[in-house]
């Protein structure tokens, strides 16, 4: 289910918050998504908007937020999908989940504005080990073949 910011009080008491941009979504997404709901609780999804991964990727998204969105709440393990337009910090503080939810590969590396939320409002940050993939790796291979193949 699509949500906006009104309709925070929708969402669980106790639930689960995944994020990132899922430009291309891709298998170790629906890991990343598994291993959350296996939490035992809902999942809010807080997907990066188009904006965000034209300023931070430096590219147009592949697949557009509305598209992004409609698949990732067609997946089982996902039960909410809110558009990210402020950033993960600001969706912390927020909508508060029980649990913040990050791939293995961000141990060591979470920004210190979110750590701080986290600590502030007492949710718990669980790392995920189902990293699989990225969406930029898949991304880069595919163009490079695209060149390959284009220069022969």
């Amino acid at each position: 289910m699509l949500i906006d910011a009104s309709q925070r009080e929708i969402l669980p008491a106790e639930f689960a918050m995944v994020d990132g941009c899922f430009d291309p979504l891709h298998r170790g997404h629906v890991e990343y998504f598994r291993f959350a709901r296996m939490l035992g609780v809902p999942v809010l999804c807080n997907m990066a908007a188009d904006e965000y991964i034209r300023t931070r990727k430096g590219r147009p998204p592949l697949l557009p937020e509305a598209d992004r969105a409609a698949v990732i709440g067609a997946i089982r393990y996902v039960d909410y999908v809110f558009v990210a337009r402020e950033g993960t910090a600001w969706s912390l503080d927020y909508f508060r989940p029980k649990y913040y939810v990050k791939g293995a590969d961000w141990i060591g590396s979470l920004p210190s504005e979110q750590i701080a939320i986290c600590r502030e409002r007492q949710i718990h940050i669980v790392y995920a080990n189902c990293v699989l993939n990225s969406s930029t790796r898949i991304l880069e291979d595919f163009l490079e073949n695209r060149r390959v193949r284009k220069a022969v």
